[in-house]
């Protein structure tokens, strides 16, 4: 049977499909950085570079602890809380599992809620919003609640704190996958083979890169997630920040500390910085996701819908199947799933292909 992983996933940079090989002209110095050799085309030998990094990297289910237990109820039915802990990449990590009571083995496919911004995932406030308004069919699925690495998990009270370095978009996939390890431990209802995660912005393009990463991901459902680090949004914002002018938007500072400041330093070469950017850029693997759809509004001030476009095309040029790929562009929507009519309505009918394997 072919696996079925449905991802529905803050993340700042974008480009349209006409910025994936944009032409920068002369020479652009920015506070001693050459832009145009900065965010020239990625090579086929870099990109082969970053996919046997990604072979090498290994997401074993480690010093597992239920942290936290508690019941709970999902939609009309009677489940149970877990929050717990691992160790993936030699730090500590946190996450929560939600699972209904008296689920036989491998009944329910996993749904991984995958967040936006950097400033951690409450189980309170926002997955208790998608709870909501999946409550007929949430009890159908084990929903796995990342952290990433760095940041905080809270429920109620309690705050768990995730063990860092900060590394978004890259370490976040190496968390997600082996968290996913962890709940095939803990959770004997949850199929392997039917995987999904829930996750908008940022977490969309941890999806894709899911996707892109591992055979477990077979298919992305994508809110208004990034995908390229190579476009003129990128640029601009990077001039902005070695300006000393840097945008009010979340994980800009780790662009600029760790990623644009040792590079212009000399602490990092121009190989590693290139190298660090690809493995940010889902568009850049295309041909790797085999199902996905995309969920962009027009109006969307934190990442454009130019983000959307760029993706299009690179899945229309790496030839996806209209039931392989679909995409769902929104009039005057902004970065808020609710102003996008009838985004959710599509995403639940995704989930429930998933559900119905």
């Amino acid at each position: 049977m072919i696996k079925r992983f449905l991802v529905l996933s803050l993340v700042l940079f974008t480009l349209s499909g006409c910025e994936l090989h944009a032409d920068l002209g002369d020479d652009q110095v920015v506070a001693g950085i050459n832009f145009n050799t900065l965010f020239a085309p990625p090579t086929v030998s870099e990109i082969n570079a970053v996919k046997i990094d990604w072979s090498s990297r290994e997401y074993p289910a480690q010093n597992v602890a239920v942290e936290f237990e508690e019941a709970v109820q999902i939609g009309q039915k009677a489940g149970t809380l877990r929050i717990v802990s691992h160790r993936v990449g030699g730090v500590k990590h946190y996450g929560a599992i939600i699972a209904a009571t008296g689920l036989r083995s491998r009944q329910a496919p996993m749904l991984v809620y995958s967040h936006g911004g950097d400033s951690g995932v409450s189980i309170d406030n926002e997955v208790q919003l998608v709870l909501s308004f999946f409550a007929d069919i949430a009890h159908d699925f084990v929903i796995i609640i990342p952290s990433f690495r760095d940041e905080k998990l809270t429920y109620k009270s309690t705050t768990w704190q995730s063990e860092g370095p900060a590394s978004p978009w890259d370490r976040d996939v190496d968390d997600v996958l082996s968290l996913l390890n962890v709940v095939q431990t803990l959770e004997l209802g949850a199929d392997p083979e039917r995987v999904g995660v829930l996750g908008f912005s940022r977490g969309a393009g941890v999806g894709m890169l899911m996707a892109a990463r591992s055979e477990k991901v077979d298919a992305v459902l994508d809110f208004f997630g990034p995908t390229d680090f190579f476009g003129s949004f990128v640029q601009d914002v990077s001039r902005e920040y070695l300006l000393g002018d840097p945008r009010n938007l979340p994980g800009l500072d780790f662009l600029g500390t760790e990623i644009l400041e040792p590079y212009r330093d000399g602490d990092i070469t121009l190989e590693e910085i290139r190298l660090e950017l690809i493995r940010r850029s889902p568009v850049l693997f295309a041909d790797r996701i085999n199902r996905l759809q995309i969920h962009h509004g027009t109006a969307d001030a934190i990442v454009p819908v130019s983000q959307a476009e760029s993706m299009i095309a690179a899945m229309q040029k790496a030839g996806k199947t209209a039931e392989q790929f679909q995409s769902f562009l929104y009039p005057g929507g902004d970065h808020n799933p609710l102003t996008l009519d009838g985004s959710l309505e599509r995403a639940k009918a995704f989930m429930l292909e998933l559900r119905d394997l």
